[in-house]
C-alpha cells in the first residue's frame, strides 16, 4: 500500500525534478568507432536521455566540445591522430572545461593505462565492452556528483539564483547564438533602491530576506512572461541571475522589441514595491533598472554588461524605481562617476576634504549665534567639488560613515578653536546622513568628538532630516534619546518637505526645526507659502522649540520672518558658506557691527 504521508510529498518532487534535470544532460561521446558510438547512444536513449554529440573524429574533438559545452564526456583512449590521452590534457588544461567530467572508455586494463588517465584528471572509467546496466549507473552517479559542484561554482547559496559566473557563460553563449542566427537580445541589471538602509535599520538578516524575496519575484515576472510566450526550439531560455550584493541580471534572448521591454520593466517594478513585512516592519521595496541590447549598443559580452550597469546608474540618479534604456553618453558619465568614486576613496587620508561654515543669524539682534558646518572636496585636479556631486557617492559606497566621523571631530575641534580666540557661545551644525544614523555607535562618535575637542555640548547641533525622522519611529527615537543624552541640540533639517506631524515631534528630544528654503522662495508674496511659514513657527513655539529658517535671499523675507519671532535666520542675504579663516574674520565683523 503506497504511503499518503504528505511530508513525503516535497522529497518526491525534489527527486523527480532531479531526475528530469539528469536527463536533460548533454552527452558528448568522442569514438573512432561509429558503431560504438551507436551503441552508447542506444543505450542512454533507453535510459531517458535524449541530447548527445557524437564524434568519431578526434581531430575535432576540443573544437567542437569547446563549441557545444557538453554536461559529460565518454571519450575513448585510443584512437589515431589524437588521441584520448592528448584530448584530456587540452580539457584540464582549458579554464573553461577543467571541471568538465570526463568518462574514460577503454579495453585497456593495463593498470599504467588507468594510472595516466587518472593522473591526467579523468572522473570515472568505463570497460570495453560496455554493459548498459553499469554504463547507466555510472553516468548518474556522475551527473549527481556534477550537480552538486555546479551547485557550489554556480548558483548563488542565498538565492539559489544563477551566480555572476554562470550568467556570464549563458551572456556568452546567447552572443553568440545571436549572431549566427542574426537576432538580437536584451541584458538587465536590477538592484535594490536604499538596500543598505534596511541592513543598518533591520540587521543583516531582514536583507537576506528581502534579497530572497526579491529573487523570487524576479523568477516569478519572468517566469510568467515564459509560459505566455512559448520558447522556440533551440531557443535559449531566460536567465534571472544575482550578480553579488542587491544587484541582479536578466537575460532576454531574442528579445529587442523596446515596447516589450518596456512592459517587462513596469512589471518588475510593479512586483518589487509591493509590501515586504520583516518582524512587524513593513517595507516598501523599490528597484532601478539598466537595459541594454545586442547589437545595437554591442556585440562583446563585457560591454553589454557594463553598459547595463551605466543605464542602472542613471536610474539610481533619475531618483530610483525607475528604469533606464542604455545610451552612448551613458558610458562616458559612467567612466566620470567610476574616476570621482576611485578618487574619494583616498580624499580623507590625502586630506583633501573640508569644511565651509554658513553664519546663522540671530533674528532680533543680527548677530552670528552659531554656523552649519558644509561638507566641501578640494580636488587636486578638478578642483573645489560640491557635495551634490559626491555625497550620493559617499551614501552609496559606505564612505559616508568615515567622512561623517570626520565632519563631526573637525567641526567640534574647529568650534572649540575659535572660542578660545574669542569667538564665544557659536553653535555648530553638523549634517547626519541617514546611513550614518542607522550604523550603531553615532552616539559614541558624537561624545568622542565632544571630549576630544572639550567642548561644550550645548554648543553642538545634530541635524537630521525629516524624511529621516519619520522613517522608522522606535528606531529613530532610540537612537536620538542616546544622542541627547550627550547634551547636544537636535534639530530636524528640511522641514515641511515630507510627511511628519508636529504631534510625532512629541515623542522624540527635538529642540529645533528649520523651515526649508522652498517655502520661503515666493514668501511673503505668495500667501499660501506665507500661512504655511507661519503656522509652523507658531506650532513650534507652542512646543518650545526654535526655529530656523534657511534660504533667506531677501530683505523682505528678513523682514516677514523677523515680524513672526523666527528665532535664527541663514542664507545668502547674510553670507554664502565660507572657509575658515573667511567665516572668523565674517564673525569678527559682524560683531563689530553689532556692538556700535
Amino acid at each position: 500500500m503506497k504511503s499518503t504521508d504528505p511530508s513525503q510529498a516535497p522529497a518526491d518532487v525534489e527527486l523527480k525534478r532531479q531526475a528530469r534535470h539528469r536527463l536533460d544532460a548533454t552527452i558528448m561521446m568522442v569514438d573512432d568507432e561509429p558503431l560504438m558510438l551507436d551503441v552508447l547512444e542506444l543505450y542512454l536513449i533507453e535510459e531517458g536521455y535524449r541530447n548527445f554529440i557524437a564524434v568519431d573524429q578526434s581531430t575535432q574533438a576540443i573544437s567542437i566540445l569547446q563549441s557545444e559545452k557538453p554536461d559529460v564526456v565518454f571519450l575513448d583512449i585510443k584512437m589515431p591522430e589524437v588521441d584520448g590521452f592528448e584530448i584530456l590534457k587540452a580539457i584540464r588544461s582549458d579554464r573553461n572545461t577543467q571541471h568538465l567530467p570526463v568518462i574514460v572508455l577503454t579495453s585497456d586494463t593495463d593498470a599504467a593505462t588507468k594510472l595516466k588517465a587518472l593522473a591526467l584528471g579523468a572522473t570515472d572509467f568505463l570497460e570495453k565492452p560496455i554493459d548498459s546496466s553499469e554504463l547507466a549507473l555510472r553516468l548518474i552517479n556522475t551527473l549527481t556528483a556534477k550537480a552538486y559542484q555546479d551547485q557550489l561554482a554556480y548558483y548563488d547559496g542565498l538565492t539559489g539564483l544563477p551566480n555572476r559566473t554562470l550568467f556570464i557563460e549563458r551572456l556568452d553563449r546567447a552572443v553568440a547564438r545571436a549572431r549566427r542566427t542574426q537576432s538580437g537580445l536584451s541584458v538587465m541589471t536590477v538592484s535594490m533602491d536604499r538596500f543598505q538602509n534596511v541592513n543598518d535599520s533591520l540587521g543583516p538578516l531582514a536583507g537576506d530576506r528581502m534579497l530572497r524575496e526579491a529573487a523570487a519575484r524576479l523568477r516569478k515576472v519572468i517566469k510568467r512572461r515564459t509560459v505566455h510566450r512559448q520558447a522556440e526550439p533551440g531557443k535559449l531560455s531566460k536567465t534571472v541571475a544575482r550578480i553579488g550584493g542587491d544587484e541582479f541580471s536578466i537575460l532576454l534572448p531574442d528579445l529587442v522589441d523596446d515596447k516589450e521591454i518596456t512592459n517587462i520593466s513596469l512589471q518588475i517594478l510593479d512586483a518589487m514595491r509591493k509590501v515586504f513585512v520583516f518582524e512587524g516592519n513593513e517595507i516598501f521595496p523599490t528597484v532601478s533598472i539598466g537595459i541594454t541590447r545586442f547589437p545595437e549598443d554591442s556585440s562583446e559580452t563585457e560591454s553589454l554588461v557594463k553598459h547595463a550597469g551605466a543605464a542602472n546608474e542613471l536610474a539610481k540618479q533619475k531618483g530610483r524605481n525607475n528604469f533606464q534604456f542604455y545610451s552612448a553618453e551613458m558610458s562616458t558619465r559612467a567612466d566620470e562617476r567610476r574616476s570621482l568614486e576611485a578618487d574619494l576613496h583616498h580624499a580623507l587620508e590625502r586630506e583633501e576634504l573640508q569644511l565651509y561654515y554658513q553664519p546663522q543669524i540671530d533674528t532680533q539682534s543680527g548677530k552670528v549665534i552659531g554656523m552649519e558646518a558644509l561638507l566641501r572636496w578640494q580636488h587636486p585636479t578638478r578642483g573645489l567639488v560640491l557635495p551634490l556631486d559626491f555625497i550620493p557617492l559617499a551614501e552609496e559606497n559606505g564612505l559616508i560613515i568615515s567622512i561623517g566621523e570626520w565632519v563631526m571631530k573637525e567641526a567640534c575641534r574647529q568650534t572649540r578653536a575659535w572660542q578660545i580666540q574669542g569667538l564665544d557661545s557659536l553653535a555648530v551644525s553638523v549634517n547626519v546622513s541617514a546611513r550614518q544614523f542607522r550604523k550603531p555607535g553615532l552616539s559614541r562618535i558624537v561624545e568622542e568628538a565632544l571630549a576630544n575637542s572639550e567642548l561644550d555640548p550645548r554648543y553642538l547641533v545634530i541635524e537630521i532630516t525629516e524624511g529621516l525622522v519619520m522613517e522608522d519611529i522606535e528606531m529613530t527615537s532610540k537612537v536620538l534619546h542616546q544622542i541627547k543624552e550627550n547634551g547636544v541640540t537636535i534639530s530636524v533639517d528640511d522641514f515641511g518637505t515630507g510627511y511628519s506631524s508636529l504631534s510625532y515631534l512629541k515623542r522624540f528630544p527635538i529642540d529645533e526645526l528649520k523651515i526649508d528654503r522652498s517655502f520661503l522662495m515666493d514668501v511673503p508674496a505668495n500667501e499660501d507659502d506665507s500661512a504655511i511659514v507661519k503656522a509652523v513657527i507658531a506650532m513650534s513655539h507652542s512646543l518650545e522649540l526654535n526655529v530656523v529658517a534657511e534660504g533667506v535671499e531677501t530683505e523682505e523675507q528678513l523682514a516677514f520672518l523677523r515680524k513672526l519671532n523666527c528665532n535664527a535666520l541663514q542664507g545668502y542675504l547674510f553670507s554664502v558658506p565660507l572657509p575658515e579663516q573667511e567665516f572668523s574674520a565674517f564673525v569678527i565683523n559682524n560683531r563689530a557691527g553689532a556692538s556700535r
